[in-house]
């Protein structure tokens, strides 16, 4: 532990600019000049002592984060030879791993048998259990490797993540084939990105670096200058050395770094202070400089539990009144209900529901309850190794006494759907139930079973900010269960009955609205990007005000080059949503003009999806930073989505801030100049701010913060180089004076620098009142 100290301390004192600082002290001590000297070493000692703490204590926790895998006890299975224990460090691809039960994954690994639930806190940021199906048996056995991970990601179990829970399969243990181990596993790319981050490309830094190396150039020719007059004047080799090393050394201020870096330190804490954690310092001037925010929607902007405002269900094709769950009233019982009651990923641990608080707040609804399977409900046929739900003291009437959940498709955020095939006890059938977005699920359903009036009730209630979840069904003719465990996805999730909506309603935040508001009081823009529903986010920023009343909204639709039709783009001018599609619309390709003309010399915003986003970014590129600039919501965005939206807004020379709860916005959180986690751990290592308080309040304080850190730094770096150039200004004629003026060279020198301060003090006034108002803020 010492010797590592020791190196930290060592690399840290040979940093160039310390080593030109040491050397100028030595000679300012030798000449006298002791007060002004030993200021700077007492500020460049703590500099020092501060940067090799704080880099310690990242270090610490980076070692832990990738030994902590490495120290695991794990069983293989070796062929010819059984079972054996190993430390995780000898794994290698290709072993087969036994899962016992609670574990931390020291590798990569694909599931071949069994399923588990596991946390992928550590990679996401979101701590909700996540479950883990395995890999399909197919004849083809190298099939899934001409595919991405990222399409395998629910049979991959990742390094680092967390496995609460497994479920044998009855044929044996939990078995998973290691993929990749050490650096890189998906932890390893994490682990490299902490310690070699994309290039800060910031303005300040660069201009700094050049005028400090334009100071250096001109110490140089100083040194030169010094040396002729002093040798011309015959004056003693020592003397002249010392002086011309003088005005060499006066041109870049010695206390330079120490400044910087004791201004941001102290913002460091104070953002501490306010539960806002950092692990890159050096973003925090960079945070000054945000002139645009990204936002999430739902945990971010929205509350992260949903209420249960009702249910729609379907019958003759046709949508039936709402069930409303304000009159306190059970769910009656219907297809609809059990539905809601099978069709989620919740789990069972320590005779607790853990899961998505959707799904959670969802199956709450239908007053049902789980229980773990026990020999009581063998005897209608269902296995011991899965889930039992069935009605609770509180729901209504049901001629089913317990449903079995015998295998989960797990909820993909690029999917936008989940299903489960289910057993009823007494049945010899088996259900398949199905929810997602209702857009994406009613592809599934057959089309005779989806009400025509469709497109309309969904609208009536996203445009009123609830979140719309859909449901579906149909019956498998099979009697096997080894059947229903080799069924493809795509056979199991086609041909649907649609069953009905489930309404929630997400709240603002209370703090959204004002902070909104106060960013753009601040000219700063403000962007919403979202999983959701397009017209729900649509909604959600009207409400918020990032949309302001009174502003138009122009709905982008792109579209896919099919067999002879070329890609196109069209945009929809919504004047007054609340009349419906039919009534004051547009739709007119954008072809030719770049703005509707309904919207020409008004505040228009563009929204959006996911879909149009991908298509106008590989069809038309030009033309997506003329959409960008005036884009506002961006709605069903994939993970991949939001970082490429990122990186498009960053090549418009914008400063971006991404604020998310953590869930589906790791990469976006990394993208950005400074992005904000608001998850629950106290450094998250997915983000270079986390915030402990979950909203969006900590966004103001950030850029405050940011800025004025940024000023101080401006402020001193612009004091500390003028007053490097006075004094070389001043040196310099003092040495000219040395040839005209004799004895009175010092009484001219004194007059130059007075001379010098007096003009510049109108400068020196404004840089003085700036650092006078933002210092009380930063000390």
């Amino acid at each position: 532990m010492q010797v590592t100290h020791m190196l930290f301390l060592y690399l840290q004192v040979l940093n160039p600019f310390y080593v030109f600082q040491a050397f100028t002290l030595t000679l300012w001590l030798s000449q006298g000049y002791i007060e002004y000297s030993v200021a700077i070493i007492i500020l460049s000692i703590i500099s020092i002592v501060l940067s090799v703490y704080d880099l310690r204590q990242q270090s610490v926790k980076l070692h832990n984060l990738v030994e902590d895998h490495n120290k695991v006890q794990v069983t293989v299975m070796v062929k010819d030879k059984g079972l054996q224990k190993l430390e995780s460090h000898l794994l290698v691809p290709g072993d087969t791993l036994i899962l016992p039960g609670k574990t931390s994954l020291p590798c990569d690994a694909i599931l071949i048998d069994g399923s588990c639930v596991v946390t992928e806190g550590m990679l996401t940021g979101e701590s909700i259990p996540v479950t883990k199906t395995p890999l399909p048996h197919t004849e083809n056995t190298v099939a899934w490797k001409s595919h991405s991970l990222e399409d395998y990601r629910k049979h991959v179990l990742f390094c680092g993540t967390e496995v609460i829970q497994v479920k044998p399969s009855g044929q044996g243990p939990v078995r998973a084939v290691v993929l990749q181990t050490g650096y890189n596993t998906a932890k390893g790319d994490l682990v490299r990105s902490i310690l070699y981050p994309r290039p800060l490309n910031f303005k300040l830094y660069n201009d700094a670096f050049k005028f400090i190396v334009f100071l250096a150039f001109l110490g140089i020719v100083g040194f030169f200058y010094a040396l002729g007059v002093y040798m011309y004047h015959g004056v003693s080799p020592r003397d002249t050395a010392t002086m011309a090393l003088l005005l060499l050394t006066v041109t870049v201020p010695p206390v330079l770094p120490a400044a910087l870096t004791t201004g941001i330190v102290y913002a460091q804490k104070r953002l501490k202070k306010k539960k806002i954690f950092c692990i890159s310092p050096q973003r925090i001037n960079m945070c000054g400089q945000i002139n645009l925010v990204c936002f999430d929607k739902t945990g971010t902007l929205t509350e992260d539990g949903l209420d249960l405002w009702g249910t729609v269900p379907t019958a003759d094709n046709c949508f039936q009144e709402v069930n409303s769950f304000a009159s306190g009233k059970a769910l009656p019982w219907g297809p609809l209900c059990a539905a809601m009651a099978s069709c989620h990923s919740l789990i069972l641990l320590n005779g607790t529901i853990q899961g998505d608080p959707l799904d959670l707040k969802m199956f709450e609804g239908t007053a049902w309850i789980m229980e773990d399977c026990d020999a009581d409900y063998c005897t209608f046929g269902m296995p011991g190794s899965h889930i039992i739900i069935k009605p609770g003291p509180k729901a209504s009437w049901s001629p089913v006494e317990a449903i079995a959940i015998l295998r989960q498709f797990p909820f993909s955020s690029s999917l936008q759907r989940m299903s489960v095939v289910a057993q009823v006890a007494g049945e010899d059938h088996f259900h398949v139930y199905m929810k997602g977005a209702p857009e994406m699920l009613a592809k599934f359903c057959k089309s005779e079973t989806v009400p025509k009036n469709f497109p309309q009730e969904l609208r009536k209630y996203t445009i009123q900010g609830f979140r719309v979840i859909a449901f579906a069904h149909k019956g498998l003719k099979m009697k096997k269960l080894s059947e229903v465990e080799n069924l493809a996805r795509e056979k199991v999730e086609s041909d649907l009955t649609f069953l009905g909506l489930l309404i929630m309603e997400n709240r603002l935040k209370k703090e959204s609205k004002p902070v909104l508001k106060e960013l753009h009081e601040a000219c700063i823009r403000t962007v919403m990007i979202t999983g959701d529903n397009l017209q729900t986010a649509i909604t959600v920023a009207k409400n918020s005000e990032m949309i302001p009343g009174g502003s138009q909204v122009i709905l982008v639709e792109a579209n896919e080059p099919e067999d002879f039709v070329p890609a196109s783009v069209t945009w929809q001018l919504v004047e007054n949503q609340e009349n419906g599609p039919e009534k004051n619309e547009t739709c007119v390709n954008i072809g030719n003009s770049s703005v509707p003309d309904g919207a020409r010399g008004s505040c228009y915003h563009f929204a959006m999806s996911g879909k149009s986003y991908q298509v106008i970014f590989q069809h038309f590129n030009s033309l997506l930073p003329k959409i960008l600039l005036n884009g506002t919501i961006f709605a069903r965005m994939s993970p991949g989505q939001k970082s490429s939206l990122i990186e498009e807004f960053q090549k418009l020379n914008y400063y971006v801030g991404m604020c998310g709860d953590g869930a589906n916005d790791c990469g976006a959180l990394k993208m950005a100049h400074a992005g904000i986690s608001l998850s629950e751990q106290e450094a998250s290592v997915a983000s270079p701010f986390t915030s402990k308080i979950a909203n969006i309040a900590c966004v103001p304080h950030l850029i405050r913060e940011g800025r004025a850190a940024l000023v101080s730094s401006f402020g001193v770096f612009k004091y500390l180089t003028m007053y490097g150039i006075i004094q070389l200004i001043g040196t310099s004629l003092l040495y000219w004076q040395l040839q005209l003026f004799g004895n009175y060279q010092y009484l001219m020198q004194d007059v130059a620098i007075t001379l010098m301060v007096c003009l510049t003090s109108k400068y020196f006034s404004k840089v003085n009142s700036i650092i006078c108002i933002y210092l009380p803020m930063t000390f």
